[in-house]
């Protein structure tokens, strides 16, 4: 899984295209509009990347998948007032964000640091105890070398 800061930053280029497409379109309504939701959902999320962290991960996740149904619409519809190129750009741009919506981690930052300290405890809880046996072991062998010397 990738880690959402990437979902996010990708987000982002995708909105940027978008709305430079539109830009370039001779009708660039559509597609600059898509492009602009397309950037406001990126800025709205809870993660590193987010302008103004309104809404979590799990509802970020939703309404990536509303934005994608916005998008099939807008590109698919006959009667949306749109270039070709830009119904293509459209079409196109849906692979990515598919891609990036499937393969995303969408735990928020707490759960992975609990995940993580879960896992790492058991292990340095073990490290901890072999430490401190060899260190109880080397203690118990200088003393009785102290008391051998001494007689």
């Amino acid at each position: 899984m990738r880690p959402f800061w990437i979902h996010q930053a990708a987000e982002y280029l995708i909105g940027i295209a978008l709305l430079a497409q539109g830009l370039q379109d001779p009708k660039p309504l559509v597609p600059s509009v898509v492009g602009a939701l397309v950037i406001l959902n990126a800025a709205v999320v809870k993660g590193p990347l987010g302008a103004f962290k309104w809404f979590g991960r799990g509802m970020h996740k939703w309404l990536d998948l509303g934005m994608m149904g916005v998008i099939a619409v807008a590109a698919l519809n006959p009667w949306v007032d749109t270039a070709p190129t830009g119904r293509a750009i459209l079409l196109v741009m849906l692979l990515p964000l598919g891609f990036l919506w499937f393969y995303t981690d969408w735990e928020d930052r707490p759960a992975r640091k609990e995940r993580r300290q879960a896992t790492a405890g058991a292990t340095g809880d073990k490290i901890g105890r072999s430490a401190g046996r060899i260190a109880g072991a080397g203690y118990v062998a200088a003393k009785q070398a102290i008391k051998k010397r001494s007689g």
